[in-house]
């Protein structure tokens, strides 16, 4: 069996710095729910579009007269939430699937539902926030309507990644409640530590050494038993 090898990110070959994780939906996520996977993934790269394109709104907020803060915060949220949403909240939903794990997916409910909140709140477009949303949007149409178009962009992309958050969450919830999850299965993974040999199993299995020779990792032999994955 061959060793698997991280994968993502993706990094020129030059540099020093090797991906950090093994992402390969059709090879370790169920056949049922590999449109969902691929959703939620594209989910998150369009989250990170939004916070890029946030900066190019801030710079229009600042050129119309808004301040420095906003463009800084922009950038920071840029540098720490498109890396912290893929390991905080997509990472635990593709390991719940691969390994039908209860506790990834109570970590999932957990940190999205705060992502969705984070997101409603740079939609709303609070000023000095950073995030370039509705208030601070109209506000600039009735001094530079040239910023706020530009800064238009931000906020409607802000509302329909705060919309799809709110449907993936609903669908996913769904399903993982129809499969027969429940916080106590979740508790249960957590006091037995299973949660943590599938984090062993995926960094890589050490061979044990025997009479006959080192035997071969052994791979779960369960498969997630949740509904079939509906249209949505």
């Amino acid at each position: 069996m061959t060793e698997k090898v991280n994968n993502f990110p993706p990094l020129p070959q030059f540099l020093r710095l090797k991906p950090c994780f093994y992402q390969n939906v059709e090879e370790e996520i169920p056949p049922q729910h590999h449109q969902l996977v691929h959703r939620v993934y594209k989910l998150w790269m369009l989250y990170a579009i939004t916070l890029s394109v946030n900066i190019v709104s801030c710079i229009a907020w600042w050129a119309g007269g808004g301040g420095a803060t906003n463009f800084g915060l922009a950038l920071l949220w840029l540098i720490l939430f498109s890396p912290c949403s893929y390991t905080c909240w997509f990472r635990p939903l593709y390991k719940a699937f691969r390994a039908d794990s209860s506790f990834n997916f109570m970590m999932f409910f957990f940190i999205f539902f705060l992502q969705c909140v984070l997101a409603l709140i740079q939609a709303v477009g609070i000023p000095g926030w950073g995030a370039s949303g509705w208030l601070a949007t109209v506000n600039m149409f009735g001094s530079n309507v040239g910023s706020g178009v530009v800064m238009l962009f931000s906020a409607l992309l802000f509302t329909v990644v705060t919309v799809l958050m709110g449907l993936v969450l609903i669908r996913v919830h769904r399903l993982y409640r129809g499969g027969g999850g429940s916080m106590a299965r979740a508790q249960e993974e957590w006091t037995s530590g299973v949660w943590k040999s599938a984090a062993v199993r995926e960094a890589g299995f050490n061979a044990v050494t025997s009479e006959s020779g080192p035997s071969l990792p052994q791979y779960p032999t369960s498969v997630p038993s949740y509904p079939d994955n509906r249209p949505w």
